[in-house]
């Protein structure tokens, strides 16, 4: 009888220890899928913002659910051209502004200008040499939008912010 009990508490413990690891489990997924999530973001289009070789930075989502994104901001987007990748770059223009921008900067000082539709945004990368952009695949939907980068957390002596001042 008393073996019995034992087993019994032992399978108590580990029935509960259970529940707790999932509910941290289901905790954690909320967490990442709805308020924010470390990224690994890697290439040479955000240079000299990012890193080419990677940089983990946090973003967060509930911005971009609220509408609480704008000029200037880093974020992460579904690509256009390829659902499966998500891809990091800043905010240039907003709906119903006029962007001019280069058409291919490596090749010519060609301009156009566009006048950016509602419900959309104009994202281009940091190293227009570099960036697979809406240069290349035009405007944007806002549904696409991921995610706003808050700051790089690692390299450690890149830690903070990586809004820059030049841009707006």
């Amino acid at each position: 009888m008393r073996f019995g009990g034992q087993w019994r508490s032992v399978a108590r413990e580990a029935w509960d220890r259970s529940l707790i690891m999932a509910k941290f489990l289901c905790l954690l997924h909320v967490v990442d899928t709805y308020l924010c999530s470390s990224v690994l973001v890697y290439g040479p289009s955000m240079f000299p913002t990012l890193n080419p070789t990677g940089d983990v930075v946090l973003a967060e989502r509930v911005s971009t659910w609220l509408g609480i994104v704008g000029r200037g901001d880093v974020v992460l987007v579904r690509a256009p051209d390829n659902p499966r990748k998500i891809v990091t770059k800043r905010i240039i223009g907003m709906e119903g502004d006029r962007v001019t921008f280069l058409v291919d900067p490596a090749r010519s000082e060609r301009c156009a200008t566009i006048v950016v539709p509602k419900g959309h945004l104009w994202i281009q990368g940091d190293n227009i040499y570099a960036s697979k952009d809406s240069r290349h695949f035009g405007v944007v939907p806002y549904g696409l939008l991921q995610g706003k980068v808050l700051c790089r957390i690692w390299p450690l002596d890149g830690f903070g912010s990586l809004q820059r001042g030049v841009w707006f």
